[in-house]
């Protein structure tokens, strides 16, 4: 049920994965606080850290496409940095920079609701790969990533949604996209020949934050 790190798929703003040591990374928390802040990676890795198994997709993921993949993640519950840096009234968004300079907005309810939102440092019981964000990434639970999965994480601007636009909202992407039920058959293959009888079917699917109580599988339409 998990995705390897090396099979867990991408999709990158770059054409050059950026290398980011851990010794000179910082994150910096500002924007609508009383109290903002910098924290180090050393000081990162000293807080509390929780564990969480987020399923990531893509907005562009087609019907049985490869842009989804679970994970087990590691890293500190991003609802706690908000609290240290005291919200302020009125704030409705986290406004996320990765160091190449992307953006990604997050509907600021969705990071205080009580779901697992990390700012991850480990996949998969492995140090975060760089292709997938090291030193530091967000994992936001039921969100598709373009709201919600900064790799290279820098900066965390706290502000409203009026005020501040991502990267893809600027070019009229939906700024909160909460990720719809989906599912995907594996076995057979698409288009696959089968023999008559009986025919094993198999598959995943999700919902995260919500999650699957049944799948149901219809053969004549």
């Amino acid at each position: 049920f998990f995705t390897p790190n090396s099979q867990f798929y991408r999709v990158d703003t770059d054409l050059v994965v950026p290398q980011v040591s851990p010794e000179s990374w910082t994150l910096r928390i500002d924007g609508m606080v009383r109290s903002p802040f910098e924290i180090t990676f050393a000081e990162l890795l000293r807080m509390p850290l929780t564990e969480a198994d987020v399923t990531l997709v893509c907005v562009s993921n087609q019907v049985g496409g490869p842009y989804a993949g679970n994970a087990r993640w590691l890293g500190a519950p991003l609802a706690t940095l908000l609290r240290r840096a005291a919200v302020k009234a009125g704030a409705d968004q986290v406004l996320s920079s990765s160091t190449d300079g992307m953006t990604i907005s997050t509907p600021l309810s969705t990071i205080l609701d009580g779901r697992n939102a990390l700012v991850a440092v480990g996949m998969n019981g492995q140090p975060l790969p760089v292709v997938h964000g090291f030193p530091a990434r967000l994992v936001v639970p039921g969100l598709y990533g373009y709201v919600s999965a900064t790799k290279w994480l820098t900066r965390l601007t706290v502000t409203t949604f009026a005020s501040q636009q991502a990267y893809w909202t600027r070019r009229g992407y939906a700024a909160r996209a909460p990720v719809k039920t989906e599912s995907r058959i594996d076995v057979p293959k698409p288009l696959a020949q089968v023999p008559a009888g009986r025919v094993p079917v198999a598959g995943v699917a999700w919902a995260p934050h919500r999650g699957i109580s049944a799948v149901e599988v219809s053969v004549d339409n």
